[in-house]
């Protein structure tokens, strides 16, 4: 049986933690995982472990900065 090895990421990453994303936003991992388990907050479960898209927290980013406006995130939730 091989062992897993993990690859080098050079390029941006498609997904982050919610560790990595509350930590951008400033807060608290568990207000993250509470939004996310509301509907407030995009992301994607893989067998337990939430991740989230990196494209919806560049967006929130985008728009945010584009319209000069407060972004709701459960509006980026399908």
């Amino acid at each position: 049986m091989r062992k897993f090895q993990p690859q080098v990421v050079t390029a941006a990453p498609k997904f982050y933690s919610v560790a990595q994303v509350a930590a951008m936003f400033g807060m608290s991992p568990m207000t993250l995982y509470r939004a996310i388990a509301a509907g407030e907050f995009p992301a994607v479960r893989i067998r337990g472990r939430l991740i989230v898209p990196a494209k919806a927290v560049d967006a929130m980013a985008d728009t945010a900065t584009a319209e000069q406006t407060v972004v709701d995130a459960a509006g980026w939730v399908v």
